[in-house]
């Protein structure tokens, strides 16, 4: 099966948020895992993915980035976990650097950090705050609550940088509200 489709642009910018593209031929390749990590969710498995189709994945969330916007980006903000594999690819593909947010203990001081809410209980993100203030692109890979963005992109703010946007692979759109920068994404549920 050939996953190299064009991505299809479905940033906020330029949709409705009730814009869904459950055709996409990634949907063939993601494994729907219902009630997890508890009852009621059901969870998007995208290791299948990362195991295949990786620069597939990479050429899909570069396509959905309007043009010029990366000449504005001094580096990429890495949501933990997930987040760092495809803020690893893209800033490799790109020659820009990363931030990285974190959980708890796993980054030297001093630290920034910010307790959130995820659908299925409570979590905590840091980042270091003594780097120099840059423009930044967050990298995730699925945006549901929006606890998990939200708080990177405040935790990147309270550092003094300049959050451009997000970039994410699958926006579960009635999940979550308004984000404060526009969000580009792949896949729309």
């Amino acid at each position: 099966m050939s996953v190299n489709a064009a991505a299809t642009s479905t940033n906020t910018e330029t949709e409705p948020s009730h814009t869904l593209n459950t055709d996409h031929p990634f949907w063939q390749v993601i494994r729907t895992v219902p009630n997890f990590p508890k009852v009621g969710i059901d969870f998007y498995d995208i290791t299948p993915l990362l195991r295949s189709h990786i620069n597939a994945v990479i050429d899909a969330l570069l396509a959905v980035l309007p043009d010029g916007l990366m000449d504005e980006v001094d580096c990429l903000g890495a949501v933990e976990a997930r987040g760092f594999v495809f803020a690893s690819l893209l800033a490799g593909r790109l020659g820009k650097g990363m931030i990285l947010l974190r959980k708890p203990g796993k980054l030297p001081p001093p630290v920034a950090n910010k307790a959130y809410a995820l659908e299925y209980g409570k979590d905590t993100l840091e980042m270091q705050n003594n780097l120099p203030s840059e423009r930044v692109l967050l990298v995730d890979d699925i945006l549901a609550t929006g606890g998990t963005l939200t708080t990177a992109y405040e935790l990147c703010q309270s550092a003094d940088h300049t959050v451009v946007g997000a970039l994410v692979l699958l926006d579960l759109v009635d999940l979550h509200g308004e984000f404060p920068v526009p969000v580009y994404t792949v896949l729309k549920a």
